[in-house]
């Protein structure tokens, strides 16, 4: 499964994708929000790679690629659940939501699925703008919902529907003659 972006490519995941996803999953940096703590071993990183693998490559859970070079990856490790992670020295550039915006039109497009979530650390402000930039609305919040490395840290919820996507895609191109 490959889809193209203007300027990245999504794709499944391969068993060469191991040193670039480890220098993503090792960098404390980009796990800040993460599931899980910085990946420790090369070992770890391929566990983490052969679940994604496993998956198959029906399942919407992508790595991205700029210009050859995997720096993240985008998509949906469980549907409806959108998750991403992105290598910090290609922060700040729109590739993230390049890449999930991708990721959620792909989804929408062929699953039968209405509702998308996402699960935010709400001191997470860069993905919490990401996320309501591509559509996605607050739906609630909780304490304490992940332990990762020994802290607990709390959760914002965002819900995406498939009207609310199709009428920002409409708005984002204007009006028929406009």
């Amino acid at each position: 499964m490959e889809i193209l972006t203007p300027r990245l490519t999504l794709r499944s995941a391969r068993p060469d994708d191991l040193e670039a996803m480890h220098a993503v999953l090792s960098d404390p940096r980009a796990t800040r929000w993460w599931s899980t703590p910085p990946h420790e071993s090369l070992a770890q990183t391929a566990t983490w790679l052969d679940g994604m693998i496993a998956n198959g490559p029906d399942q919407p859970d992508f790595v991205i690629e700029r210009d050859g070079r995997v720096i993240g990856k985008a998509g949906f490790w469980r549907l409806p659940d959108v998750g991403y992670i992105l290598h910090p020295d290609y922060w700040g550039q729109g590739f993230a939501a390049e890449a999930v915006g991708a990721a959620v039109d792909h989804v929408f497009a062929t699953r039968d699925l209405d509702d998308l979530t996402a699960d935010v650390d709400p001191e997470n402000a860069a993905s919490i703008r990401l996320l309501e930039r591509l559509g996605f609305v607050r739906t609630g919040f909780a304490e304490r919902t992940w332990n990762v490395g020994g802290e607990w840290k709390n959760s914002v919820y965002y819900g995406l529907t498939r009207a609310r996507r199709l009428a920002l895609s409409v708005e984002e191109r204007g009006s028929p003659g406009g």
